[in-house]
């Protein structure tokens, strides 16, 4: 990443409309915008507290004991969050660059480093729901003493110590962002094992889908540049921009419904074998998967258990929470295919893609590996996206938890193949 690449569209990262879909599109640089110290360290201090303060937003329905709540290994609790993304601050920015800064606990940096090795021991990521020290207040107390330090740090160096943190600082927000995320689908899985079934806000909808122009979006056979080009802010996954050989294939324009799905049940997808991996049938057959992730069946009607808590199934609403493994099922049964990441991002790039943003993101076939040509970056940032390229699918897009802001085409998402407790959906392809 080149100096100087905070983008303007963090400044829209307090974003009240949770379900508004997601720009995937850049603005140009923050802090090329002007030479003075003090509009500089304004707007950085602007774009910070407004990430920061919606970690919080998203936060505050939260009691102490839903905060403190470890579902299962792989989410966190929401307590971990808030405190995990604060220590990412304390640790890379203040840390490093804050002559004279004092920590605010000694213990913290141990309980609250996530996977970056080089930057010391860590607490096991499954046993984070047994911190119940400290407590969500002084947790937020850790927040308000660091939020402090990091405006003042912006207020008092250099235009050109700004414009060279400029980099890290971006990296901070959309690290945020990406918690930010993450706290909706932890404490949504949190309250779905829960037997009344909470709601995290009773006024929770889901967005509504868009259903237009032909079924299909042809893309003809063709070399085509894939990955992040210009200027804006990336993380290092995304590049090297190169080229690759796409079509002919026909990418869907509609996501896939829950009446599609609901077809899928019906026709004995869930117990046919053939239409599963190996490791998929085996992982559906261990678990008794007989629909997506989070549905209940009521009195012999599916509902969902949602933001909102348990709600009827909408058959119009793209199906949510479901796994590649069954992505893959479903498109077998269909007699089509996933896309690979390449073709999705082509076919978005046209625009021609309804609800690629916003709504739920779109499992891929592709292997989460790295681009040719692919470095990660030095020092402990490099830990934040090259040590997980094996074993995972991408997924494209964005969700309705993605914060406002933090959407482009060729952002890679990842997870392993039998995850489903994120808003995950899908998409088809075909070939002639």
């Amino acid at each position: 990443m080149e100096p100087g690449n905070v983008n303007d569209v963090l400044l829209s990262c307090l974003e009240k409309n949770v379900t508004k879909p997601a720009s995937a599109t850049a603005e140009p640089s923050l802090s090329s915008r002007s030479s003075d110290p003090g509009n500089l360290a304004q707007r950085l201090g602007d774009a910070f507290l407004a990430v920061r303060n919606e970690t919080e937003r998203r936060a505050a329905p939260l009691s102490p004991e839903d905060q403190q709540i470890q579902s299962m290994p792989d989410a966190s609790p929401t307590k971990w969050h808030r405190a995990h993304t604060t220590w990412f601050w304390e640790q890379f920015l203040l840390g490093e660059h804050a002559v004279g800064y004092r920590p605010f606990h000694p213990d913290f940096a141990f309980l609250f480093n996530s996977y970056y090795v080089s930057a010391g021991p860590r607490h096991a990521r499954n046993h984070r729901g047994d911190i119940t020290r400290p407590s969500a207040d002084e947790v937020g107390a850790y927040r308000r003493y660091v939020d402090a330090a990091v405006v003042k740090f912006f207020r008092e160096a250099s235009a050109d110590k700004l414009r060279a943190l400029a980099p890290l600082v971006e990296v901070g927000l959309n690290h945020e962002q990406q918690h930010q995320e993450l706290m909706f689908t932890d404490i949504l899985h949190a309250f779905a094992q829960n037997p009344i079934y909470p709601s995290y806000d009773p006024d929770w909808r889901f967005p509504a889908a868009t259903r237009s122009g032909d079924d299909w979006l042809t893309l003809n056979e063709g070399i085509h540049t894939v990955g992040h080009v210009d200027d804006g802010f990336h993380f290092d996954n995304e590049k090297p921009a190169h080229r690759a050989l796409v079509g002919p294939v026909k990418i869907a324009r509609n996501l896939v419904t829950n009446a599609e799905w609901l077809d899928f049940m019906q026709d004995g997808g869930y117990r046919t074998a053939t239409l599963w991996l190996m490791d998929g049938f085996a992982a559906a057959s261990k678990e008794d998967w007989q629909a997506p992730g989070y549905w209940r069946e009521v009195d012999g009607a599916w509902q969902v258990m949602t933001l909102a808590g348990l709600k009827p199934v909408d058959p119009d609403a793209p199906v949510c929470h479901v796994s590649y493994y069954e992505a893959d099922a479903f498109a077998r049964w269909s007699g089509k295919h996933l896309p690979t990441e390449m073709e999705w991002e082509v076919a978005a790039r046209a625009g021609q893609l309804n609800d690629a943003f916003g709504i739920v993101w779109q499992w891929t076939r592709s292997s989460y590996s790295p681009y040719p040509g692919y470095r990660a970056v030095e020092g402990a940032l490099g830990e934040y996206n090259g040590k997980f390229m094996v074993n995972q699918l991408v997924l494209r897009g964005s969700s309705l938890a993605t914060p406002q802001g933090h959407s482009r085409i060729t952002y890679r998402n990842f997870f392993y193949p039998h995850h489903r407790w994120q808003f995950s959906g899908v998409r088809l392809a075909y070939y002639d």
